[in-house]
C-alpha cells in the first residue's frame, strides 16, 4: 500500500467522522483536569510516531515512527529518545503498532506489510509474519496474551490475525503467514477503517478491539472466537485508537478529537461504563498509551500538521506526554 493511499485512508476517516463526538458524562466532566506535561522528546524530523511500548523489565518506552518506519528508544528517566532502529530497517517503511514481550522481543507492525520481530539486546530481526492475499490491509495494532500469543487487528479487513508461541518458533529465523484466527464481518460496518485498538483479558479468555468508525467496542472470545458488541454505557469510543487495560479499567486514546477516555468493565467484559473523559488540543492527536506507575504516557502523534490527517507544518521535537488524573 503506497503512503498516498495511507494518507488518503486517514483523511477520509478523519472527515467522516468530524463532529461526531461523544460528550462526557456528567460525572466524568466534575473532577479536576488531568495534567498533561512531556515525558521525552523523540529525535529526528518528521517523525510522526504512532505505537509505544513498555519494555517491563527495564522500564524503556519504544516508538516507532508512522512515517519512516524507525523506532526510537527511551531509556528509562531519559528525556529524550535515541534512534534504535533506523528508518528503513529491514525495508519497513511504516511503524505502528509495538509490544514487547516478557521473553525480550519487540514485535513492531508495518501496517503495508505485517508484523516484524527483533531481539531486544541484539536488535537481530527474528521473524517477520506477513498479511495472506486477498485485497487491502492495513495492520494497525497488537496486543499480547499471558501465553504470550500476538493478536493483531487490520482496519481494512474484519479480522484479527494470531501469532501462538509455537508459530513464532517455527518462524524463528525467517517468515510466515498471518494467520486470520477471528473474523469480525458480521459486526463490521462498511464505512472503511474499523478495527484499531486491541487489548488481551490478563486471564487470556478474551479480547477488545475497537471500532474506530463506529465507536464500538467488541469481544472475541480467544477460544471459541464468538463475537459481541460491548455494551458502552455513558459514551463511545469513536475514533478509538490504542487502548491500555488494567485491573478491569479500560484506557482509550481517541485520535481526531484529542480525547481520552476511561472506562470501568464488567468482570466478564460484556459491558464498560464511562468513568472519566476529557479533552485538550495539548494532546495533540494522541494515538496510543500506556499505563506505568499509575500514569499514562501518551502518543502525540501530530498527524493532523503535515502528517496522514492533514496539512501544516508540526512542533518540534516530537514528543510523547505524561497525564496524570485519569
Amino acid at each position: 500500500m503506497s503512503r498516498s493511499i495511507h494518507r488518503r485512508t486517514f483523511l477520509t476517516t478523519a472527515a467522516a467522522l468530524a463532529g461526531a463526538v461523544a460528550l462526557p458524562a456528567t460525572a466524568a466532566r466534575a473532577a479536576a483536569a488531568p495534567r498533561i506535561s512531556t515525558a521525552f522528546t523523540l529525535p529526528e524530523e518528521r517523525a510522526y510516531p504512532e505505537g509505544i511500548a513498555l519494555d517491563a523489565r527495564t522500564g524503556d518506552a519504544y516508538v516507532g515512527s508512522y512515517t519512516t518506519g524507525a523506532v526510537y528508544r527511551a531509556v528509562r528517566g531519559s528525556r529524550a529518545a535515541e534512534v534504535f532502529l533506523p528508518s528503513g530497517t529491514d525495508g519497513r517503511t511504516t511503524a505502528n503498532g509495538l509490544k514487547a514481550d516478557r521473553a525480550g522481543r519487540l514485535w513492531v507492525i508495518d501496517s503495508t506489510a505485517g508484523v516484524d520481530v527483533y531481539d531486544l539486546r541484539t536488535r537481530a530481526l527474528l521473524a517477520r509474519f506477513t498479511v495472506p492475499g486477498g485485497g487491502p490491509s492495513f495492520v494497525n495494532d497488537l496486543a499480547l496474551g499471558p501465553d504470550g500469543t500476538a493478536y493483531l487487528t487490520d482496519s481494512s479487513r474484519p479480522v484479527v490475525y494470531r501469532v501462538t508461541p509455537a508459530d513464532l518458533g517455527r518462524a524463528h529465523g525467517g517468515s510466515a503467514t498471518l494467520d486470520a484466527a477471528y473474523d469480525l464481518s458480521a459486526v463490521a460496518p462498511s464505512d472503511g477503517l474499523f478495527l484499531n485498538g486491541i487489548v488481551v483479558d490478563p486471564s487470556g479468555r478474551y479480547l477488545l478491539a475497537v471500532g474506530m468508525t463506529g465507536g464500538g467496542l467488541y469481544r472475541v472470545g480467544t477460544a471459541t472466537g464468538s463475537v459481541r458488541q460491548v455494551a458502552l454505557n455513558g459514551g463511545d469510543l469513536k475514533h478509538g485508537d490504542g487502548l491500555e487495560l488494567a485491573h478491569g479499567t479500560l484506557w482509550a486514546a481517541h485520535n481526531a478529537t484529542n480525547t481520552l477516555s476511561r472506562w470501568r468493565l464488567s468482570p466478564d467484559g460484556t459491558s464498560a461504563r464511562l468513568e472519566r473523559q476529557f479533552t485538550d488540543t495539548a494532546l495533540q492527536i494522541p494515538t496510543t498509551l500506556a499505563r506505568t506507575h499509575g500514569r499514562l504516557l501518551v502518543v502525540r502523534s501530530q498527524f493532523d500538521k503535515g502528517g496522514p490527517m492533514g496539512q501544516g507544518v508540526p512542533e518540534e521535537p516530537f514528543t510523547v506526554a505524561w497525564v496524570d488524573g485519569i
